[in-house]
């Protein structure tokens, strides 16, 4: 069995295939096919027997035929998984929803209540100083061009208003504690808030996502109007480049080096002393290496101070940061996320914010 149509929406030469649907699958996919077999009945491309027909029915169909048929109406800013998400949405959304099968589980016209770009009720939301999950009433009106959630259900005035703007939503289960957990940042006085929600019902917690998403479209949509669908999409949300814990020192290099978690959200690099903190205890921006960042293996040989053996240096044009990771494994991965940042140009618009950063007292 031949499985070159696979059309990328599957990890690279799955093992596995749909033959009622005529499609290729990896093997996480092929669980979640076998909870429905009145669409899909799946076999093993190495392992099972396959009569010629159901081959000739392969060969005639494909990947990219069955995307063109299942997702012709799915409308553009609805997430489409990946192989790499078949972990993390597909069972935060439940059976159905793997790449194929997104629009089965998530056609507009038959399962979603609310416009695109609008929508309201409750979720639970992680206290900011307690970290009790209390249930808040949430409102998203791209009207008004915000995502609000209100303390009490008969408030009047929220407690938070977050502009789609600066809007970003990512799914961060294992962070959060929760199969539904979804992690929301957005951007006040520039810098970034986060606050973390969960809703029993992963279909529920994953109608938000695609809202957020539709809300973001339609905001991209008038700030670029010659844009193309295919250049807004993949602003519409992002996963963070890297997370986890490092070792940090101060601006100065004289004090220890202290244990924090770190988030790179594109370039910008945050650390907070908990992963669940609403707030960033500081910000570094990453800009590009024709303006003068570097990535550097190592530290400085005068450095003290620190307990982890794998240092990784950042150069920019004002000052060094100074990091060590516990293994030389998350050295690497870090190392990389950082100089995947560094090798891209920066765009106009982050001249800005590049400019900002310089000037925070």
């Amino acid at each position: 069995m031949n499985s070159s149509l696979n059309s990328g929406l599957s990890l690279p030469d799955p093992d596995w295939a749909s033959y009622t649907l005529g499609v290729f699958i990896c093997l996480s996919c092929s669980g979640i096919h076998r909870n429905i077999p009145q669409v899909s009945k799946v076999k093993s491309v190495r392992l099972d027997a396959w009569e010629e027909a159901q081959v000739e029915f392969m060969a005639s169909h494909g990947n990219d035929a069955a995307r063109a048929t299942f997702e012709s109406k799915v409308p553009s800013f609805y997430y489409r998984p990946t192989f790499s998400d078949c972990q993390g949405f597909v069972r935060v959304a439940g059976p159905g929803t793997c790449a194929l099968l997104g629009a089965l589980a998530h056609h507009p016209s038959d399962r979603v209540p609310f416009p695109p770009g609008y929508r309201e009720g409750f979720l639970w939301k992680r206290g900011r100083d307690n970290g009790q999950f209390l249930s808040r009433k949430f409102v998203l009106t791209e009207r008004e061009g915000a995502l609000k959630y209100f303390n009490r259900s008969d408030a009047k005035e929220p407690k938070a208003i977050m502009k789609i703007e600066h809007l970003n939503a990512t799914f961060q289960p294992a962070k959060i504690g929760h199969p539904h957990g979804l992690q929301v940042t957005y951007l006040k006085d520039n810098s970034t808030r986060n606050i973390f929600i969960y809703h029993e019902d992963g279909k529920e917690i994953v109608d938000w996502f695609n809202a957020l998403r539709a809300a973001r479209f339609h905001y991209l949509q008038v700030a670029f109007p010659g844009a193309s669908d295919a250049d807004l999409v993949p602003k519409l949300s992002r996963n963070y480049l890297k997370e986890g814990y490092m070792e940090k020192t101060g601006p100065k290099q004289t004090e220890g080096f202290r244990k924090r978690w770190f988030t790179m959200d594109d370039r910008r690099l945050m650390y907070f002393k908990d992963p669940l903190d609403a707030f960033a205890r500081g910000e570094v921006f990453i800009g590009s290496k024709e303006s003068g960042y570097k990535v550097l293996d190592g530290l400085p040989p005068s450095t003290q101070g620190y307990h982890w053996p794998h240092g990784i240096t950042i150069v920019t044009p004002d000052r060094k940061f100074l990091f060590t990771c516990e293994t030389e494994s998350d050295q690497r991965e870090w190392v990389a996320a950082f100089q995947k940042v560094v090798d891209r140009p920066m765009l106009p618009q982050e001249y800005a914010v590049e400019a900002h950063f310089k000037h925070k007292p």
